[in-house]
């Protein structure tokens, strides 16, 4: 019998074998596969939310956070929403293959560029179990193998979704080995994992910060990670105030357990009287917690409605994950910038503003993967974005930035086309 570690480099060399099927195979084989997968999603719900049931049970009864217990639950809604994404990326353009930058030099060489695969790509997730889903069917559309590692937690959903996953990319004919799964949890696994540089080419951390300095550190691959989201909008002094109201609550309350929610709000001194009042009773329906600064706490102690709470240190460059926002009135657009430039955390930030020179000043001068003009950072989604899904939001900027798709799950090789060309 092979010991855990035999069975994953086993599983290793069998992805790095069906690698090289995968790189050529025709775009018709790959998008029946993605059908297959949606199909199959809504096929067998009943099994996948048995075993996710297994899960959550666990977690609620381990102590889990309400944050983490939202991100580990499926439902028919949800398992209805990842089977149309699946549909998406089936619809997005195969890039593979693609040819660009062509160009003949003066010696007549035929000279560009043809996107290709990455390979194999490892990835190393937490909690939540659409990951499993989505991430195999960006490597499946962009013609890598994949080796997935979810975390203990949905160990269970994880199990039944790599199942259902791998019958139904063999049925459509691609090579078997292309999705591994690993069902074991022992954590040196991931270390074994991360050593295994001759046959991942890439690996995504998604999860919490410690997770992702983990692999960061310990990876002998590339590592493409998102960090976590510490996601500012700033209401300007022109600002439209029913829109910046609308998109605050948006950015905070829509779904509040992930990255691209809301967590800091700065508002301008010259509309924070007018605008401070009517965010926080919209936020007061919703049950937010306002982390105040001394000026917005002075402009809002009157109303004792609010959950208000004089804001620390800590509160700023924090990542919430709940319905907590920290709030900070500032005095100019300047000091909005070098607030985001000293706790952001380079995921997604927003200015609210009818300027055109406020929003091109904010555009150009934060630094971060997405940066928004008039809309809710909610939006940061390979989904939202027509991507069909990501494989996580990278806030790196090297090899790609903000929600990688399947072009993000690329790279390319020169090709050269000569007629006898000798260097001289």
């Amino acid at each position: 019998m092979k010991s855990p570690v035999e069975e994953l480099e086993a599983k290793g060399k069998a992805a790095k074998a069906a690698s090289r099927r995968l790189a050529y195979l025709s775009a018709e084989v790959k998008n029946k596969a993605l059908h297959n997968i949606s199909d199959d999603l809504l096929a067998k719900k009943g099994e996948i939310l048995a075993a996710n049931q297994i899960d959550y049970l666990e977690g609620e009864a381990s102590g889990m956070s309400a944050a983490m217990l939202d991100r580990l639950m499926l439902s028919e809604s949800r398992l209805g929403a990842i089977a149309q994404d699946v549909l998406a990326v089936a619809a997005l353009p195969d890039p593979v293959g693609d040819i660009f930058d062509m160009r003949t030099l003066p010696n007549g060489l035929q000279v560009g560029k043809k996107l290709v695969p990455l390979g194999v790509i490892g990835a190393i997730y937490e909690s939540r179990p659409n990951v499993t889903i989505g991430i195999a069917a960006l490597c499946l559309k962009s013609g890598n193998a994949v080796i997935l590692r979810g975390g203990k937690e949905a160990i269970h959903s994880n199990s039944a979704l790599a199942k259902l996953v791998q019958e139904a990319v063999i049925g459509a004919g691609v090579p078997d080995g292309a999705v591994q799964f690993i069902d074991n949890t022992d954590r040196a696994l991931v270390d074994r994992l991360l050593e295994m540089n001759d046959i991942i080419n890439l690996v995504i951390p998604r999860g919490g910060a410690g997770l992702i300095r983990f692999v960061s550190e310990r990876a002998t691959m590339p590592v493409v990670s998102g960090g976590i989201g510490v996601c500012h909008t700033y209401i300007d002094q022109s600002a439209d105030v029913a829109k910046a109201v609308a998109i605050a609550f948006n950015a905070k309350v829509q779904r509040p357990t992930v990255c691209n929610a809301l967590d800091s709000l700065l508002i301008h001194a010259d509309i924070a009287e007018r605008y401070l009042p009517l965010v926080a009773a919209e936020w007061a329906k919703a049950g937010v917690e306002m982390h105040c600064d001394k000026r917005a706490l002075a402009i809002l102690k009157s109303q004792p409605s609010l959950k208000l709470v004089p804001a620390t240190d800590e509160d700023w460059g924090k990542e919430f994950l709940s319905l907590v926002a920290a709030v900070k009135v500032v005095a100019s657009l300047d000091e909005a910038l070098e607030h985001i430039e000293r706790y952001g955390s380079g995921h997604s930030e927003a200015i609210i503003t009818e300027e055109y020179q406020a929003v091109m000043r904010f555009l150009n001068e934060v630094d971060a993967a997405c940066v928004y003009a008039n809309a809710s950072t909610r939006f940061t989604d390979g989904g939202q974005f027509g991507l069909g899904d990501e494989v996580g939001i990278s806030t790196q900027k090297l090899h790609a930035r903000g929600p990688l798709g399947v072009k993000e799950l690329t790279t390319y090789k020169w090709i050269i086309f000569g007629s006898g060309q000798v260097r001289p």
